[in-house]
């Protein structure tokens, strides 16, 4: 018996390592991860403007109606990935004519400012979301995430982490294809 408790932790350490190596294998995509919401409407929220932008706040009646699907990014100024896909969020909307909407999750309001002041601002329209109530009613496991939303308010896709790299611009402009954006926009 007394071998057998001595067992135990070897059989411990070789589980963890079990699930840490299936975790660090290089075909797992973490922008594969599931959402709850996709093919469902977007969740309730109702977010006032980002203080010092002049876009109007966002909210789930925004979502719908339109012509076409909207793009939701969920991004920070603290967030260097969300810098980083910022270039390419701003060519879908001044070369694909895709409507951007932001969420401003946990963010100080001068420093968001700041940073589209900095960069440009192609959002048109900004949710300032400073508790994450919102962040957590879509589900987001961090910053930046996007979210593709048809005409009807329905999630079609979601993307977790920046929209950087050829495939995944692909799937981004491909979703939104999926979602009504005309195929001669792409």
């Amino acid at each position: 018996m007394r071998r057998f408790l001595l067992f135990i932790p070897f059989l411990i350490a070789v589980a963890i390592g079990g699930f840490s190596l299936w975790g660090l294998r290089a075909d797992r995509d973490p922008s594969e991860i599931p959402s709850v919401l996709i093919s469902k409407p977007a969740p309730q929220f109702d977010l006032s403007p980002l203080e010092g932008v002049p876009v109007p706040g966002l909210s789930t009646a925004n979502l719908s109606g339109g012509d076409g699907p909207v793009l939701v990014n969920v991004f920070a100024s603290w967030c260097v990935p969300c810098k980083a896909e910022h270039a390419v969020l701003t060519r879908f909307v001044n070369t694909n004519g895709v409507t951007l909407f932001g969420i401003n999750y946990k963010d100080k309001p001068k420093e968001a400012s700041a940073w589209l002041d900095n960069l440009g601002n192609p959002y048109e329209r900004i949710g300032s979301d400073l508790d994450g109530r919102a962040g957590i009613e879509w589900g987001i496991s961090g910053v930046p995430e996007t979210f593709v939303i048809n005409s009807e308010g329905i999630v079609i896709y979601r993307h977790v982490g920046p929209v950087l790299g050829t495939k995944a611009q692909k799937q981004v402009l491909e979703a939104l294809v999926q979602a009504g954006l005309p195929q001669e926009s792409i």
